[in-house]
């Protein structure tokens, strides 16, 4: 299965996207948009900035757990991760992300 971005409505009626890497896994996911149009631009986006390193924001919660954002050119958070047990998952993460986005398909849940 190749990697996608699915768009989908949330419970509050926005709508977000997810990119998937191709075994299923979610690897970053939206802020919900008020219009399709803006769900669009953000995907776009991401195809746009994920082969940056300088575009990814490294986090580590209180809990312990290791995450990042993907950010725009203007320092906008335009994607984030899931939670990792390990800074080597996240790193993964980041990979996934800059290997998959570029390429990736659009599947409309909506």
């Amino acid at each position: 299965m190749a990697a996608k971005f699915e768009t989908y409505l949330d419970k509050a009626g926005e709508h977000r996207f997810r990119l998937k890497a191709g075994n299923g896994e979610i690897i970053l996911s939206s802020q919900g948009y008020n219009a399709n149009a803006g769900c669009a631009n953000g995907i776009e986006s991401v195809r746009k900035h994920a082969s940056d390193d300088a575009n990814y924001e490294k986090k580590q919660g209180d809990s312990g757990k290791f995450s990042f954002n993907l950010k725009s050119s203007n320092h906008q958070v335009i994607g984030t991760s899931q939670s990792y047990r390990s800074a080597s998952g996240r790193d993964n993460g980041i990979e996934s992300v800059k290997k998959n986005a570029p390429d990736a398909g659009i599947e409309e849940q909506t």
